[in-house]
């Protein structure tokens, strides 16, 4: 029996819209959770991302332990307390951090050995340390196990060596994770490009059982066609009655084109990253409002929007924010950004309940198509 209640609501080929019910409220799928590295999602109140239709967000286990420190965390209440976000939070293990951002790193079987990036101070992260920062410090409401990511590309036997890893170090996340009920804990495939060890790791960490199942080491350098290869069997690879998280993605095409695949929850830096250099996505692509086209130009980015930063300021306006260098075309363009990602979360959830995703797909590809095909004076 799974911690979070989890059902599917309707499907369309293999995308599906479902709920995922935890005690902080619920979480309509596809879901798109924004990132709260430090404890803010960037630029923005936690009032504007409710303001989006955000229901869950992601904390950076990695981030937070080291500053301002998960001891620290937890005397003051826990994440939600700290940021004042009464909704769910899904917190990541740190392993991806440690191996990427850490100024040295050493993998055993017992953990991660890594020297902060911050000040070199030095620090261990096994599975049972992590899953007690995350559950236990952190206060997260969705955990994630403690994995191995290899980046792109890999030899197969490396892959398969971090594979191996990262099942082991699951079954100890398990261990440490305990019975717990207010709480879930999700864990995490892996094996590259390379479908036997996908299949394997799947199988193992069935044999384990976890509340919810991630895709991981994707996004790390293979390119959009290589993931929607590995997508069109990975995800089908895990339970289909508990929830799939793609890790880590992505662009608004990479979203529709996962759905299509059978994911259901999905995080990425991309809207506040985009947001604070001064791109807005949309419907036909991508907007670069540096652009000197936009000088003069008096339309709102979406009219038709309910997000204020969307459809109350003109382009002429962010243009000229970001040529100043004001930090309020930061703060609009990364609020406007979530809100446009919500935007897509939501019409696929709806196509899907309708039953009319694959012409909402067809139509989202020939949008970005159109807009490609726009000259751009700039």
């Amino acid at each position: 029996m799974s911690a979070f209640p989890f059902v599917i609501a309707a499907t369309q080929g293999e995308a599906r819209t479902g709920v995922l019910t935890t005690p902080r409220g619920e979480i309509h799928t596809p879901a798109f959770m924004p990132l709260a590295t430090a404890g803010t999602v960037k630029a923005l109140t936690v009032d504007q991302v409710r303001h989006t239709g955000s229901e869950v967000i992601l904390g950076n286990t990695y981030h937070l332990m080291l500053r301002p420190g998960a001891e620290r965390m937890s005397r003051l209440g826990g994440l939600h307390r700290f940021m004042r976000w009464d909704g769910p939070i899904l917190t990541d293990s740190g392993g991806f951090q440690v191996m990427s951002l850490s100024k040295l790193s050493r993998v055993t079987e017992a953990g991660v050995a890594f020297q902060s990036h911050i000040d070199g101070s030095r620090h261990e992260l096994s599975p049972e340390r992590s899953i007690e920062i995350q559950a236990d410090l952190l206060r997260s409401d969705i955990v994630m196990q403690l994995d191995e990511c290899v980046s792109w590309p890999v030899e197969e036997a490396r892959a398969d060596q971090a594979m191996q890893l990262s099942a082991r170090w699951a079954g100890r996340c398990k261990a440490a994770f305990g019975e717990r009920t207010s709480q879930a804990l999700f864990g995490i495939q892996q094996g590259s490009t390379f479908r036997d060890l996908r299949a394997e790791s799947s199988e193992r960490l069935a044999e384990i059982g976890f509340d919810g199942y991630a895709v991981g080491g994707l996004a790390v350098g293979e390119g959009h066609d290589a993931m929607c290869e590995v997508l069109d069997y990975a995800a089908a690879l895990l339970p289909a009655d508990r929830p799939r998280y793609l890790m880590g993605v992505g662009k608004p095409i990479d979203l529709v084109e996962a759905v299509a695949r059978g994911v259901d929850m999905f995080d990425c830096v991309l809207p506040t990253r985009s947001g604070r250099h001064g791109q807005a996505w949309t419907w036909t692509g991508p907007v670069n409002l540096k652009n000197a086209r936009f000088a003069e130009d008096d339309e709102p980015l979406d009219g038709a929007s309910d997000c204020p930063a969307s459809r109350d300021y003109s382009k002429a306006y962010l243009h000229h924010l970001v040529k100043a260098e004001e930090i309020l075309g930061q703060v609009l363009l990364s609020w406007h950004n979530i809100a446009f990602f919500q935007a897509v979360m939501a019409q696929m959830r709806a196509a899907i309940g309708q039953g009319c995703f694959t012409a909402f797909r067809r139509d989202f590809h020939d949008r970005l198509r159109a807009g490609a095909s726009e000259p751009d004076p700039g």
